[in-house]
């Protein structure tokens, strides 16, 4: 992984982010390209007449806060010791940010904040991120210190096509991993060549541990939690769920529920 988009936006996500795109550019020898979106709202109820459009005045405040933030972010990155670029758009940050994506290999974008949201929460985008484009996504918890990618890394499968896409996306990370564990929750209903997924890895040079986790009458998602935590896992990679319709996703229960708990960063792909 050579281009690494970070998602620029001022919120509680936004160091943990920044980050983790660092220690993906020092442990990958790559480059952050710095996407900073501001919205451009096509009506501003405060100073727009007439539905003309909106007030020159508003847009200059919006343009005038983020450049305000650009300028401590780039102070940021004079303490990081990795290439950088900045590329400022306007409009929506879903379409912006897919847009800027086309050449990047990785997206750094935040988990969605557990609990009530405030205007501080990071935007709710890892998911569209991730069924609305070809590009992987690093979804990291906004209260995370670093990203831990030559850690323990956990891959969730299932045999399906985004869990096969995930682990595509993730062979260059795996690489740098020091151990490698691929987890199975067991499904009756469900039948798939687990086995698949170390071959796979293996001719790619990369030796992972099977684990076959009991269901127990539980949901999948808890039990991959569980497999999570009783692993030590510092990263997981699994397939992102869903299908698009007017632009609304929606996910499965493994993945959503992820989504919104998951302590450690997800490497989605679809």
């Amino acid at each position: 992984m050579k281009t690494i988009l970070l998602h620029i936006h001022d919120d509680l996500g936004a160091e943990s982010r920044l980050q983790a795109a660092c220690d993906l550019a020092r442990a990958c020898s790559a480059h952050v390209q710095c996407v900073q979106v501001t919205p451009m709202p096509e009506l501003v109820a405060a100073g727009a007449q007439d539905g003309m459009g909106y007030s020159p005045v508003i847009a200059a405040e919006l343009h005038a806060i983020d450049q305000a933030f650009r300028t401590r972010i780039e102070a940021r990155f004079v303490q990081e010791d990795v290439a950088w670029d900045w590329r400022q758009m306007e409009g929506d940050s879903l379409p912006g940010l897919l847009d800027a994506a086309k050449l990047a290999d990785l997206i750094v974008a935040s988990l969605p904040e557990g609990g009530r949201s405030s205007v501080q929460s990071p935007l709710p985008i890892a998911a569209d991120l991730a069924l609305g484009g070809r590009t992987p996504v690093l979804a990291v918890p906004p209260d995370a210190k670093d990203f831990a990618v030559t850690g323990r890394a956990l891959v969730a499968w299932d045999g399906s096509h985004p869990a096969g896409a995930a682990l595509r996306a993730a062979v260059p990370l795996l690489k740098l991993a020091e151990a490698v564990d691929i987890v199975t929750v067991e499904d009756r209903d469900t039948p798939f060549p687990a086995i698949d997924a170390p071959e796979y890895l293996a001719r790619h040079g990369i030796k992972a541990q099977l684990h076959s986790w009991p269901r127990a009458d539980r949901p999948t998602e808890i039990a991959l939690r569980e497999a999570i935590a009783t692993l030590g896992a510092d990263w997981v990679v699994m397939g992102a769920f869903g299908h698009s319709r007017w632009r609304e996703l929606i996910f499965g229960g493994v993945t959503r529920s992820l989504l919104r708990t998951a302590p450690v960063p997800l490497l989605l792909a679809h």
